[in-house]
């Protein structure tokens, strides 16, 4: 795409059985700060069946405009019919910053219309911002989260990114904003596509949602073993806390995937996080470091999480666990 002819930031508004995702609503924000910076319109794109109501949703948390495409094809996320609907849309009307969030979907989708558009992607960012110049600034974890890199994509738009859920704050409603809704025809037949959607299972999760508990108990590689573990989960049950995990404790099956905290993983902002048996690698510290009160506990006095950390126990958790979930159900 020409440069000079290139306005616009675009956000993709992620939606499941016509509800919003999270991420999206973050990525309105975070769009429109950017949009104010670069002195532009923030546009969402919005694709799905029977999801016009959701536009007006779009508009109140920020969209100037919103570009509906509806079609019973697009009632689940379909890899190759959002990219082609997508890429058409940006060649058509060549935005200036395309932003996803990093979820499943995200991360299927964006290298996918990356392609399209022959432009760069930095994926799970955790900062985003424009320069004097109106380059996008592109912050990620590198070299095993241990430096922060900042990716420029100078010669070449959409300038795109994903962001990982959690990482960005929702913006506040504005009742009664007005922006424009773009109904955008789509003529799509499913014997174009090599993929059809056959079925579509719905898993329960296994615990409460991190990414939304007010508290975090999480643990870590230090616990040992799955029969240690259950002495995390039951203080989180004594404090009506989400439980969280490092990599290692989900690679070894003692949590599941939608529990891990970090750079991998997703992001957390509770009232209090309680971090057990956690040394504090970069990693994890990303996706806990604006939780409003860290607690730390851990045998090592040197570990790296007491450096975060508001409080810190310098002890075998398993001294200490037990004992601070019966005095929270005193408490109670």
């Amino acid at each position: 795409m020409e440069m000079a002819a290139c306005r616009g930031v675009w956000v993709f508004a992620e939606q499941t059985h016509r509800k919003l995702m999270s991420v999206s609503i973050e990525m309105l924000g975070c769009g429109r700060k950017i949009a104010d910076k670069l002195n532009t319109d923030l546009t969402a794109l919005l694709l799905g069946h029977n999801v016009r109501d959701l536009a007006d949703q779009l508009v109140a948390h920020g969209a100037d405009n919103v570009y509906l495409a509806e079609s019973e094809l697009l009632t689940f996320y379909h890899s190759e019919a959002y990219a082609t609907i997508i890429g058409e849309l940006a060649k058509k009307h060549r935005p200036e910053v395309f932003l996803l969030g990093s979820t499943s979907t995200g991360r299927d989708l964006a290298p996918r219309v990356a392609a399209k558009l022959c432009t760069g992607l930095t994926a799970d960012c955790v900062s985003l911002d424009v320069d004097e110049r109106g380059q996008l600034l592109q912050v990620v974890p590198a070299f095993g989260g241990n430096v922060m890199a900042t990716v420029l994509c100078p010669r070449h738009r959409p300038q795109m990114a994903t962001v990982r859920p959690g990482v960005m704050k929702t913006p506040t409603i504005v009742e009664g904003r007005h922006g424009e809704v773009v109904e955008i025809p789509v003529d799509l037949k499913q014997e174009d596509f090599n993929i059809k959607i056959l079925d579509v299972v719905t898993e329960e999760p296994r615990a409460a949602p991190i990414d939304t508990a007010g508290v975090v108990v999480a643990g870590g590689w230090g616990v040992g073993n799955i029969d240690d573990w259950r002495l995390i989960e039951e203080l989180a049950r004594s404090m009506g806390a989400a439980v969280g995990a490092t990599r290692p404790a989900v690679d070894e099956k003692w949590a599941s995937e939608d529990q891990l905290i970090g750079q991998s993983g997703k992001t957390v902002r509770p009232r209090l996080y309680v971090g057990v048996a956690i040394s504090g690698a970069m990693q994890h510290l990303v996706g806990v470091q604006d939780s409003k009160v860290i607690v730390a506990i851990n045998k090592d006095p040197n570990a790296p999480i007491f450096k975060a950390a508001d409080f810190g126990i310098v002890a075998d958790f398993r001294d200490v666990v037990a004992a601070l979930a019966d005095e929270v159900r005193k408490l109670k």
